[in-house]
């Protein structure tokens, strides 16, 4: 019966990171698509291609950061990490039905610190970890909206005596490069957190020896589902984030997904769980803003940061909700 429960939240754990993949394929399409140098159907293949592989490029900092610093390692029960799940699963599914580009990584983390908090109180919080996930909220879509900002400004003064159809041309293949490395930055951060989870829930079960680690087994089953979710793609979002934001030529896609590759670059090696959805959206916004103001739809922008600041806290009653109904139906 034990194993059997455990297989069963392995497999909502990996469900997570399918919609995950679903949810976030406009993340890492969304430039290259609204650029329209790949038609979306290639996109999104291209894209699961590098999620895929980023196993091979990281290494697992972002998972145990997940597994261990989020909350008190040894508050995690089934039951924590089904309100964890569950709570981030519906907030996910709430946000894509409605087109709105939130952060899957958060709403896990919100529904990990709600599933802990209704098993022990707050006292389970580990505030390290948390903090530097919260302080991400913020640092991450600044770092991409200055990198993009600058990136934009300095590549089109190197390109400024070419014509624009040249340019245009030389950026549209670029493009395939910037791309490829900023799905790889999504698939090296976003799917270790749903490693971490696993390997969590593995180790309360007595099932890691000599300490906590991520099976490969566990690495390769999350890279797939986060794959495969890609595949499937998430068009409304991909509306929102490829032209409802700002339109964006080859050259902005181009220091967009290179500011937020770099951006995605930094955290994971200092296994941060940031949010791949903050630091596109800032990168897109960078770019707009560097060509002038007006060009970026503030109103549009302004309603994914509020999304961005709901995300975790109505994650984090899902998943109390979700603990809690757990406790009822046993």
């Amino acid at each position: 019966m034990n194993e059997l429960l455990l297989a069963a939240l392995i497999g909502v754990a990996l469900l997570f990171d399918f919609l995950n993949g679903l949810h976030d394929a406009a993340n890492s399409i969304a430039t290259i698509v609204s650029t329209r140098v790949l038609a979306p159907r290639y996109a999104v293949a291209w894209a699961a291609f590098f999620n895929f592989i980023a196993f091979l490029v990281f290494g697992l900092h972002v998972a145990r950061t997940i597994g261990t610093g989020i909350v008190t390692p040894s508050v995690i029960t089934d039951q924590v990490i089904f309100g964890a799940l569950m709570g981030a699963i519906v907030w996910n599914i709430v946000t894509w039905l409605l087109g709105i580009p939130s952060s899957s990584s958060h709403a896990l983390i919100g529904g990990l610190v709600g599933a802990g908090v209704a098993h022990s109180g707050w006292h389970v919080i580990e505030w390290s970890g948390l903090g530097k996930t919260i302080g991400a909220i913020f640092l991450s879509p600044g770092l991409g909206l200055v990198l993009a900002l600058l990136l934009v400004l300095g590549v089109s003064w190197a390109v400024v005596h070419k014509t624009p159809a040249r340019v245009d041309g030389i950026f549209r293949r670029v493009q395939f490069l910037s791309a490829s490395l900023y799905s790889l930055g999504h698939g090296g951060n976003d799917a270790q957190k749903t490693m971490g989870i696993i390997a969590a829930l593995l180790f309360a079960h007595g099932a890691l020896k000599g300490g906590f680690y991520v099976p490969l087994w566990v690495v390769l089953s999350c890279q797939a589902a986060m794959a495969l979710g890609t595949l499937c793609g998430g068009w409304r979002i991909v509306r929102t984030m490829g032209s409802r934001i700002t339109r964006l030529s080859p050259l902005q896609g181009v220091c967009a997904e290179t500011a937020g590759s770099i951006t995605l670059f930094l955290a994971t090696g200092f296994g941060i769980p940031v949010s791949t959805t903050h630091t596109i959206t800032g990168a897109i916004v960078g770019v707009g803003a560097a060509k002038r103001t007006s060009a970026v739809r503030w109103n549009v922008a302004k309603d994914i940061v509020i999304a961005w600041i709901v995300t975790m806290p109505a994650a984090g009653v899902m998943g109390a909700a979700s603990y809690c109904l757990y406790g009822l139906l046993r």
